[in-house]
């Protein structure tokens, strides 16, 4: 059995989530999905729109998902040790980034793959925003 990982903030669900699921789970049998808690999403420095416990169950209601978990920290390995996962999959805006290069290695060396899909243009849950902020004023 393949199991594959993703995580995602997933806030303003849209049809990139969607496809990033859809493709990740048809490369494996099994898809545990990590999504970022509200304190985490400040890494990105914003707040979500739509609370965590809901993310989780829009998350957790897509009929590619097998699996739902708590993103509370950018531990990558950490979460490899709880699940074993044979794949992550992860958009290709990190691609060829330092960080995500060193992730490759380390990875590489417990026979994990990476997968990079393609980040979708025009649609994104910060256009979103920004379109219904430019809508407010």
């Amino acid at each position: 059995m393949v199991v594959g990982y993703t995580t995602g903030v997933f806030d303003l669900f849209h049809i990139g989530h969607l496809n990033l699921l859809r493709n990740a789970k048809a490369l494996c049998d099994k898809l545990v999905v990590g999504v970022t808690t509200d304190e985490l999403v400040s890494y990105k420095n914003k707040k979500s729109v739509i609370p965590f416990t809901e993310r989780m169950e829009i998350v957790r209601s897509i009929e590619y998902v097998d699996a739902v978990i708590p993103q509370e920290d950018m531990d990558k390995f950490g979460v490899w040790e709880k699940i074993k996962f044979d794949i992550m999959f992860v958009g290709d805006d990190w691609y060829a980034s330092e960080k995500w290069q060193d992730f490759e290695e380390q990875f590489k060396q417990r026979d994990v793959k990476i997968v990079f899909f393609p980040y979708t243009k025009g649609t994104s849950s910060t256009l979103i925003n920004e379109t219904l902020n430019n809508l407010r004023k």
